[in-house]
């Protein structure tokens, strides 16, 4: 429940606690990474065709009403591949990935753009991560429980010793927490007619040392 209690030099004793707080709330926003990968022996080819495919889906998108300041092209490689033959490495072709992050605020909307993607030429789903609009706001409020937690601990501490605390901390320590860690939903298309996501929901954490003087 306590790290340590101890006298200072001055007489007055401290006592050092951990606070936690957090708060489950159901993600409003979506990031899914669709790439397309095409593959020819000539370079230029792969390319063109890399680029026919995505200009589709990012069309394809925009008309299931996603705008277009949500599309962002994060990936973008071209790399030769090779066969192994009798020990010898023998060119085969040119591989061209040109990866697009999607950012969906309708959430009932990411199975239907997942499959209009792919009807239109994806051929890789990276993942998907569930996210809040606006975390920080979030955050604060489980730093506010974590604080009342932290006052809390001190004092039943200070009750089960029989002494007096002052419960104005005289000093706190916000601890690194990843707070904007985004949550990976899965997706699953055995028997459905649109890809189902499951959005589940989100654990905002908050935690602080928190040192009283009793």
């Amino acid at each position: 429940m306590y790290d340590s209690y101890r006298e200072q030099g001055n007489g007055t004793r401290m006592m050092t606690v951990i606070g936690e707080g957090n708060l489950s709330v159901e993600p409003d926003t979506a990031s899914v990474e669709l790439d397309v990968v095409t593959e020819n022996e000539s370079l230029s080819l792969a390319q063109q065709e890399n680029a026919v495919i995505m200009t589709q889906v990012i069309q394809a998108l925009i008309q299931l009403g996603i705008p277009r300041e949500h599309l962002q092209t994060t990936t973008y490689n071209i790399r030769p591949t090779y066969d192994y033959v009798d020990g010898q490495q023998v060119f085969r072709n040119y591989q061209v990935v040109n990866g697009l992050t999607v950012t969906i605020k309708n959430l009932n909307q990411v199975g239907q753009a997942i499959d209009v993607a792919v009807e239109n030429g994806v051929n890789r789903v990276s993942n998907i991560e569930l996210t809040v609009e606006n975390p920080n706001v979030l955050y604060q409020r489980s730093l506010n429980k974590a604080l009342q937690d932290a006052q809390l601990k001190a004092q039943t501490i200070a009750r089960t010793f029989n002494v007096n605390v002052d419960l104005i901390p005289v000093k706190v320590i916000e601890l690194n927490i990843d707070r904007d860690r985004p949550f990976t939903a899965f997706a699953s298309v055995q028997g459905a007619t649109t890809t189902p996501i499951e959005p589940g929901q989100l654990v905002i954490v908050a935690k602080v040392e928190a040192q009283f003087q009793y």
